[in-house]
């Protein structure tokens, strides 16, 4: 049975506690729906704001939505060296011990101690696909993107399963432009056991 799984690019961003969403936005704000994401519940927000690193600033980046209990910065590869910072490569969630940074906003901002990571490539699933395909929460499997420009096979790639998930690959844009996708992208995922 072909495991056929949308692949979507996951661009830097951030997630916010309420707290620094106020000192960011102001006192009383909250993020403002732009447009849902696939995960349920997830979203893009109207808001955004500016990474200061020890080398450079990327400014305009894009906060995700609802409100998070640990503030988070989402970056590539690229964005880390542009920035001048070595965040370690992790779990959303993940964040331990991790890389800090300057986050300013329209109405302040704030320096987090940790928080900055590159994300893990991830697949999320349903239990009944998790099951169906025969893997599960934690399991290490890769995917395969077939395509006539950059096709690739990525390695370690975390299955993440949970019933309010849609399934999907993300990768982030460092990955996903080394397998020149563009546009809807699907690919196959293979177990390695």
């Amino acid at each position: 049975m072909e495991k056929k799984i949308l692949v979507e690019t996951s661009a830097r961003h951030v997630h916010l506690t309420e707290e620094h969403i106020e000192i960011l936005f102001g006192k009383g704000r909250t993020l403002t729906v732009r447009n849902m994401l696939s995960q349920p519940g997830q979203f893009a927000s109207c808001e955004r704001v500016d990474l200061v690193g020890p080398k450079n600033t990327i400014k305009n980046v894009l906060v995700l939505g609802p409100a998070r209990k640990a503030t988070q910065v989402e970056i590539s590869m690229t964005d880390a060296r542009a920035l001048g910072v070595n965040p370690p490569v992790r779990e959303s969630g993940d964040i331990k011990g991790s890389t800090g940074i300057k986050i300013v906003g329209p109405a302040g901002e704030i320096n987090i101690e940790e928080g900055v990571i590159i994300a893990k490539r991830h697949a999320h699933l349903t239990p009944e696909v998790a099951e169906a395909w025969g893997v599960s929460n934690g399991d290490i499997v890769q995917i395969k993107i077939d395509n006539d420009v950059r096709g690739l096979i990525f390695d370690n790639v975390v299955v993440r399963v949970r019933s309010d998930f849609a399934p999907s690959v993300h990768l982030d844009t460092d990955e996903a432009n080394a397998a020149g996708c563009s546009g809807e992208v699907y690919g196959e995922l293979i177990t390695k056991k």
